[in-house]
């Protein structure tokens, strides 16, 4: 197959473009050192010479940097013909098939977006093909639901009661306009989110963050920015506290359920990670792991243990005012972060507190002068426990008392769990409380864990 390089209408490349570049058109997918020590910090296209997906090294010769391979202005005759014939099926088909190959929208740019699923596959026109296919496929149910726009329906309790038992948040933007994504599996509590929501809910979740929070981001800086194209997160994995023990069955399934979404149905979306804080073992399992993958993702990935050294790393890619406080930079804490963007309307603060009941247990907590709380609390344990709201210091004195809470539903990992409002009228402050709990296991038994949420409202 000859492609024609004649003109194309506006928003589609002629099959020189694809190889050449766009004349008058320059852009960096990494924010990349520049040889005086500063960093490229365009999130638009620079006006000078052909297009690159990277820094020209030499002007007029075509950089054969692997992070180049497959993208738009780097292509050979026969990765454009696999292209056009792509895009000639994709409009073919139309309809949810081209619903899915665009998932971010249309107004990423036929370029970029075909480029990502092509880059997937290796230009293998059939392996493309199959891939759109079952990404079509494994979207159609959460389609159904538009993609839950309701996180809290999605999950079955509010996202800040997740965020944190597993932080993942989007503090900023990189130099080149990506999305900066900061996920901390090294302190995920999976006894605890099993108390709060289940596989299917995280799931759901995922197709949420996505469909609706991820890609609101992107749109909204390609509005801003209109030569923004780079439709793909810098990432930022921090495992500190990570030990072998907390590499459960359970926790590698909650991985295993946001990463499998993404590898079929959002293709070609990490523009760099940053795995830091790891622990030797890791490191150890990593350098051997590293001979396996090709060449062009390894380069994406980099694991580094030295804060020293990672956080220079982070501003070498982000502005200072990007990256929060915790992580080197000047930007919010990633705590106050995380309180922002997923507390409840009209909530001051919130605390969390995962107990674990054998015959008994308690959890003290205050409500500050001027706030009032609501305690929830949340579990799957199929044993009896009494629970009890008391003053810490005054025993005689009962805010919630001779409550029983079962979880009344399933226990495998795609059932909910239950959850029971212990207080019918907010508490008051100042007060010292103890949430006290009773098992009605028996004196040997455990009765297992309970998620206790506790809101502090302005009291009216």
């Amino acid at each position: 197959m000859n492609v024609s390089t004649d003109a194309s209408p506006p928003g589609q490349w002629t099959a020189d473009e694809l190889m050449h570049g766009k004349a008058g058109e320059e852009f960096s997918t990494l924010a990349s050192p520049t040889p005086n020590g500063s960093a490229t910090t365009s999130g638009s296209p620079k006006k000078s010479g052909r297009f690159s997906m990277r820094s020209m090294k030499t002007s007029g010769k075509k950089s054969t940097d692997p992070l180049d391979w497959g993208m738009p202005g780097h292509l050979t005759q026969e990765e454009v013909d696999v292209f056009m014939k792509f895009r000639d099926e994709v409009e073919k088909r139309g309809g949810e098939f081209k619903n899915t190959v665009y998932s971010f929208s249309l107004i990423e740019g036929e370029a970029y977006c075909l480029g990502r699923w092509l880059r997937a596959r290796k230009f293998v026109y059939d392996d493309v093909i199959a891939m759109v296919e079952e990404a079509t496929e494994v979207r159609a149910d959460a389609r159904k639901h538009d993609f839950y726009p309701d996180p809290v329906s999605a999950l079955g309790c509010g996202p800040s009661l997740f965020m944190h038992c597993y932080p993942q948040l989007y503090p900023g933007k990189a130099k080149n306009g990506c999305p900066i994504f900061i996920s901390k599996p090294g302190v995920l509590n999976t006894d605890a989110m099993e108390c709060i929501t289940s596989l299917d809910g995280i799931l759901k979740f995922h197709w949420h963050v996505m469909m609706h929070d991820y890609k609101k981001r992107l749109m909204d800086h390609k509005k801003a920015h209109p030569d923004f194209c780079n439709f793909q997160t810098v990432t930022v994995i921090d495992l500190e506290h990570l030990s072998t023990s907390q590499l459960s069955k359970r926790a590698l399934s909650i991985v295993k359920t946001q990463t499998a979404i993404d590898s079929v149905c959002f293709p070609e979306i990490m523009n760099k990670t940053l795995v830091i804080n790891a622990p030797r073992f890791f490191s150890m399992t990593w350098s051997i792991i590293k001979g396996w993958i090709d060449p062009r993702t390894a380069s994406k990935i980099e694991l580094i243990s030295s804060r020293k050294s990672w956080e220079a790393r982070l501003k070498d890619l982000c502005d200072e005012d990007e990256i929060p406080s915790d992580y080197g930079g000047k930007g919010p804490p990633t705590t106050n972060a995380l309180e922002k963007e997923y507390s409840p309307e009209g909530v001051m603060q919130e605390h969390f507190q995962l107990v674990h009941v054998g015959s008994s247990g308690h959890y003290n907590v205050e409500v500050p002068a001027g706030g009032e709380m609501e305690v929830t609390l949340w579990s799957r344990s199929v044993n009896e426990v009494i629970v009890s709201i008391v003053d810490q210091n005054i025993k005689s004195k009962v805010y919630v008392g001779g409550v029983s809470f079962t979880h009344t539903g399933g226990t495998s990992d795609n059932d909910k769990p239950t959850s029971l409002l212990l207080t019918k009228e907010r508490i008051a402050g100042p007060a010292k409380l103890k949430v006290k709990f009773e098992s009605k296991a028996g004196r040997f038994a455990s009765a297992g864990n309970y998620f206790v949420s506790c809101a502090v409202f302005e009291k009216k």
